[in-house]
């Protein structure tokens, strides 16, 4: 309940205050924050300690919005629902096949499914590093593969 009371008193402030610093920020503060909660997770050994990770992990998910907004800045309108309904389709993936895998993990070492954890935020951390400043169509990122502009296909008047 509490995760949901945060969510409301807090989840539009969060959408404002995205909108304001810009996606590539609120992912860095995301990403960040959620490698330090999963190394909280990974040596916590108190139980009050651990549910206030819980909230900080819940509070901290708000902030994947950013990869929405994201999105629809370097997205072509035609591209966006196909890309939308694989992106579902392979998080729905992921959400049945890594439980699986770190559950046998978490058998030998529940810390362990946590620093994996940590790998995930920090590789995802690094990637929101290449997230520019102000994204648009052809300027995705800030190193690697970039697409064109897009073409202006607006007609010139004869003068």
């Amino acid at each position: 309940m509490i995760n949901y009371i945060f969510n409301l008193i807090f989840g539009a402030k969060i959408g404002r205050w995205i909108g304001r610093i810009g996606d590539r920020k609120a992912l860095i503060f995301e990403y960040s924050g959620l490698f330090l909660v999963f190394l909280g997770y990974a040596m916590v050994k108190n139980g009050l300690l651990a549910a206030t990770l819980y909230v900080l992990d819940h509070l901290f998910f708000a902030f994947s919005l950013a990869i929405n907004t994201y999105f629809q800045k370097i997205a072509q309108d035609k591209d966006i629902a196909s890309t939308a309904s694989v992106s579902f389709t392979i998080n729905h993936i992921a959400a049945v096949v890594i439980p699986v895998i770190l559950g046998y993990v978490w058998l030998q070492s529940p810390s362990l499914v946590f620093f994996i954890g940590c790998g995930i935020a920090l590789a995802s951390l690094v990637l929101a590093l290449n997230i520019p400043n102000h994204p648009q169509q052809g300027q995705e990122v800030r190193w690697g593969y970039r697409t064109s502009p897009p073409i202006n296909t607006t007609k010139y008047e004869a003068t």
